[in-house]
């Protein structure tokens, strides 16, 4: 048996019917006596580029072990559902078990913003911030009008 590993793109407006699916083809892989090691849902992401007029989708990622014909087995019931906007099959070296770099990042912002504390405490520090960098901006233009006005009591000086 060799190693996989799965991602599937899905239609957003068939968001609610990703567990079945993925029920369905890990059920699958196991009735042909394979194993899934990692499942993982990313939920509605930005795709790089628009598929039929879509700009966000539904990922899901999986690491299995099976043979070949239940591969050709689940490949074909992936291309017959039309909710599956694309696919990626890999062939891995060892089962993949770890989080996936894209969920531990999803992770690490949760957890930020849970530092963080409420939004709207964030938004207030930000604001207060951006006043200063206003005021600051106005104290300079005031500093070029002043040279500006110097440069130009000069020049008219030397015209006299």
């Amino acid at each position: 048996m060799k190693h996989y590993e799965i991602l599937l793109i899905i239609h957003p407006d068939q968001t609610d019917q990703v567990n079945v699916m993925v029920e369905r083809y890990t059920s699958q892989v196991k009735q042909s006596g394979g194993q899934v090691h990692r499942l993982e849902d990313w939920g509605r992401r930005a795709l790089a580029y628009p598929i039929q007029k879509l700009h966000k989708a539904h990922y899901i990622l999986m690491n299995i072990e099976c043979g070949g014909e239940a591969l050709t087995e689940l490949e074909e019931a992936i291309r017959y559902n039309d909710a599956v906007l694309r696919k990626l099959v890999l062939l891995k070296k060892a089962a993949v078990t770890t989080e996936s770099p894209i969920l531990k990042g999803a992770d690490e912002k949760r957890e930020e913003r849970g530092r963080r504390g409420p939004s709207s405490e964030y938004r207030g520090d930000t604001r207060e911030s951006s006043s200063e960098h206003a005021d600051g901006n106005e104290e300079s233009r005031e500093e070029v009008n002043v040279e500006k006005q110097e440069v130009e009591d000069q020049t008219s000086h030397h015209e006299d």
